[in-house]
């Protein structure tokens, strides 16, 4: 169960140290539903290895060995890029049999879409109300 602890020097109620929180699988009372090390999709495209990834999986549904033969990626490394991609909700797997085949995930990739129309929109507004300001 969880326990308060005093932070030291602070002579206060706090939470106990992040590793003793590791340790013990408790993130804690007030964040209990919050994903720890949440990563969001324009996070995850943040690395050219990761957009390459999902170039690649727009194109073809592929498993992590299809994958390690057309891009200049180890397997542990696509690995770990899928799983990022994934918990940034921008693909997704379908077990068939010992393999798993990734695909990206359309709702993801519509998320993003939306927010690029979202700030085309403002920039748009933008241009327009300077525009009429100059007149």
């Amino acid at each position: 169960m969880f326990s308060p602890c005093t932070r030291s020097g602070a002579g206060r109620l706090g939470t106990r140290p992040t590793s003793t929180l590791a340790r013990t699988g408790v993130i804690g009372v007030y964040l209990s539903f919050v994903k720890a090390n949440a990563i969001d999709a324009w996070t995850a495209l943040g690395d050219p290895s990761r957009r390459q990834i999902v170039e690649r999986l727009a194109q073809q549904p592929s498993t992590v060995a299809e994958l390690t033969r057309e891009l200049p990626l180890s397997q542990p490394a696509i690995s770990q890029h899928l799983k990022v991609l994934r918990e940034a909700d921008l693909v997704a797997y379908t077990a068939a049999g010992a393999r798993h085949v990734y695909r990206v995930r359309a709702d993801g990739l519509a998320a993003l879409r939306a927010d690029l129309d979202r700030f085309w929109g403002a920039a748009l507004q933008n241009f327009q109300r300077i525009a009429e300001e100059e007149r």
